[in-house]
């Protein structure tokens, strides 16, 4: 079982491959807030309300010196299908080797219809400008991760 992150903590740094095929770092943030969530599949209904939400309130989180990242271990083509279709204004990181989401404790065994297998647990980070953790939010409902992230910023 894998250590779940705290407020205070380091958020451990990583790269991924974007959207738009660019690789990106959570470094490249620092000075900026950023909101890391984790989300299992691209184009379903709790990820789109998860989405859609962070989508409707950036101009908020802009204003609070922060950015969006999204993450799934979905393809980068299917990140810029679902992308282009809810028009969101975040980047959208690619784990398939979910590298990221077991570095922050997100990887887990879920069960559906009594069948086990590894997938992403719904979760957010709040990171502030000196890359520390201000909030965890794990196993979020879609809803509350917006509500509760935009809080985390003040």
């Amino acid at each position: 079982m894998m250590s779940t992150l705290q407020v205070g903590d380091s958020a451990p740094d990583f790269t991924a491959v974007t959207d738009g095929g660019e690789t990106v770092s959570l470094s490249d943030f620092r000075g900026k807030r950023v909101i890391l969530y984790f989300y299992p599949k691209d184009d379903t209904p709790g990820c789109t309300t998860q989405a859609c939400g962070f989508r409707d309130n950036y101009p908020v989180i802009e204003e609070k010196n922060a950015v969006v990242l999204g993450v799934s271990p979905d393809s980068a083509k299917s990140h810029q299908k679902f992308k282009t279709k809810f028009n969101l204004p975040f980047t959208l990181l690619v784990d398939e080797d979910h590298a990221i989401a077991e570095a922050y404790g997100v990887w887990v065994e879920k069960s559906m219809y009594g069948k086990k297998y590894m997938g992403i647990e719904r979760s957010h980070f709040v990171i502030d400008e000196e890359g520390r953790i201000i909030e965890a939010q794990v196993k979020v409902k879609p809803e509350v991760s917006v509500e509760s992230a935009l809080a985390a910023l003040g």
